[in-house]
Order: structure tokens, then sequence, then C-alpha cells
């Protein structure tokens, strides 16, 4: 990974904290939608970070005192710190450094009314299954992705999940959801990014998004 010059601060502090984190990771989200645009498109809640779930005892070792709670299928709505506890995937970490100050506001994020404190130094790590050869998507071994492929290095510097991969999220992780699917902020990112795919990877990306909705309205565009 190289140097990060002129990024913005939220991703330059990404850097700094996972700088010596040995095992493999990914800016995802709209950061890492930004950082293969080069510029910041629109205002993030927050930063998103992918990780892997065999990488866990390593990843609570290197957030040591860091306010961490975990969500996952077995504490959907988990409000005491996350001390290492095997995760059931799907799972996210919400995350603030450490201090009473930011224990408190994670704490916040999680539980009603979800405020947040919107000073960018939110930092929510997606955990994915073990990293092996593959990335596995959506738990189907049909849609994966070599990891030296789908994690990259962006434009700013940092390792960022690959566009085809962050498009693929933006199309199917909330599909037929009555209130988040077609985020007026999914659908601008998947539009940014599809123009950045070649003809491999745009075929990949429709092969993936039809292998699980057939009719995908966004179909047509790839």
């Amino acid at each position: 990974m190289s140097s990060p010059l002129n990024v913005p601060e939220p991703v330059a502090r990404v850097a700094a904290l996972m700088s010596a984190y040995p095992f493999p990771w990914a800016l995802c989200g709209g950061w890492a939608v930004d950082s293969w645009l080069g510029r910041v498109t629109r205002e993030h809640a927050d930063v998103d970070i992918a990780v892997f779930e065999s990488d866990r005892r390593a990843l609570l070792e290197h957030l040591a005192e860091w306010n961490l709670i975990a969500h996952d299928e077995d504490e959907p709505q988990a409000i005491e710190p996350w001390t290492g506890r095997p995760l059931v995937l799907p799972a996210h970490l919400h995350a603030r450094e450490p201090g009473l100050e930011n224990a408190a506001l994670v704490r916040q994020w999680v539980t009603p009314p979800y405020t947040q404190a919107k000073d960018g130094r939110d930092f929510e790590f997606i955990v994915n299954p073990g990293a092996g050869a593959e990335w596995v998507f959506s738990g189907d071994p049909r849609i994966a992705l070599p990891v030296a492929v789908c994690v990259r290095e962006s434009s700013w510097g940092l390792p960022a999940l690959a566009p085809e991969a962050i498009a693929f999220y933006k199309a199917t992780a909330y599909f037929g959801h009555p209130k988040l699917w077609a985020r007026p902020h999914d659908v601008s990112d998947f539009e940014a990014l599809v123009p950045l795919l070649d003809g491999d990877r745009r075929a990949w990306l429709r092969h993936s998004i039809a292998t699980l909705h057939p009719e995908h309205p966004w179909l047509p565009n790839l």
C-alpha cells in the first residue's frame, strides 16, 4: 500500500489506523466509491471497512481499547461492548476511538433514536466470511472473486473493494426491501461505478446480479 496523498481526512484516518493491521482489509461503501472516482461525491455518515471473520481475534487486538459493538444474526440488537465473541455472519462492528465520550457516542449510534455524532469519526467494520483464495458474496459460492482481484489499491493509495464488487452490493444488499431498496445514494453510486468497468468485470457483475435476481431492473444498464 502506498502512502495516501491529498485524501479526505476520514480516509486518511483509516490509512493510519489500518497501516499496521497484518491481515487483508479494504475500504468499502461510499468512501470506496469516491476512492475509485478520485473525488468526494457526497456526504458520508461513517467510514466502512471490510475485514474477515477468520481474523476476528487479530482485529480485536488491533483495536484494543476501542469502543466496539457487534451486530450479527445471534445478537442483532446488541448494545454491550464486543469482546471478541464469534460472529454469525452477516455481521458488522460499530466502532469509535478509545474514551468514555466515544463509548457513549457509539452506544447512541446503535440504540434508538440512532443518533450519530456526524463528525466523520464513526467506523463500521463489515465482517465477511473467512479470507481464503476467494471472497464469497452473499453466502452464495457461485458468486465469488479472488481476494487479489476484489481488493485492489485505489487512486487514493488504500486497498479498496473493487468497483464491480461494490456495485454488486449496491444492487443486491437490500433488493426488495420496502424502505431500503434503491436508496438514492445507492443508485448514484451504482451509476458512477459502472462506467469504470471493462467488459470482463461488467460481465461478472451482470451475471452475479442475475444469479440472485434474474428480473433485477438494473440489469439492462449492464
